[in-house]
């Protein structure tokens, strides 16, 4: 096997272990950490409201800095979002470097990843949050993954691949915290 291959054998031992180490992780530290408590449907005490609502502040300004900055990088490279504005400016689509294409490209997809991560975290929060959870431990990973998600839109727009990796883990590890305190909730 040449070193290549043997690079990308070991690279996907990696990325196939990666998802049950966080999960793994997530696991144990609602078992030894938080204690979780059986599921009683009820409406949330404040303490986990009040995470929840530094959470949602936190991400949303996460897409406003999203936003704002894939509109800067627009305006930086002449370019527009729609046919319209396209038609109105004195640009064209294949005016565009391939550098402002790809800043614009970097953009669109930390803004997605984000999007797409934030679904999963609203539907899960918002379960946990009704089903009498231990407070420290939504705070921990409701909080930790608006930190997390920061990180990654930051670490993302500016190219720095390890801080991106590392935020990105501590984003999905709230995930997996979340959904394991859930499923765990139910079981016992």
């Amino acid at each position: 096997m040449d070193a290549d291959a043997s690079r990308r054998a070991k690279f996907t031992r990696i990325i196939l272990a990666y998802p049950f180490a966080l999960l793994t992780a997530g696991i144990l530290v609602n078992l030894l950490l938080f204690g979780v408590t059986p599921a009683i449907v009820a409406l949330p005490e404040p303490a986990v409201v009040v995470a929840l609502s530094i959470s949602a502040v936190l991400l949303l300004g996460n897409h406003t800095w999203l936003m704002t900055s894939t509109e800067l990088t627009r305006l930086k490279y002449n370019m527009h979002a729609t046919p319209e504005e396209w038609a109105a400016s004195d640009y064209a689509r294949e005016d565009v470097s391939t550098k402002g294409q790809q800043e614009l490209e970097r953009h669109h997809n930390a803004h997605r990843n984000t999007t797409e991560n934030v679904v999963y975290f609203g539907i899960l929060a918002a379960l946990v949050s009704i089903t009498s959870p231990v407070a420290l431990a939504v705070q921990v990973w409701g909080l930790g993954f608006a930190i997390g998600r920061i990180g990654h839109s930051f670490s993302y727009l500016a190219g720095l691949d390890g801080l991106r990796g590392i935020a990105m883990s501590i984003s999905l590890a709230s995930l997996y915290g979340l959904a394991s305190y859930l499923v765990i909730s139910w079981l016992i």
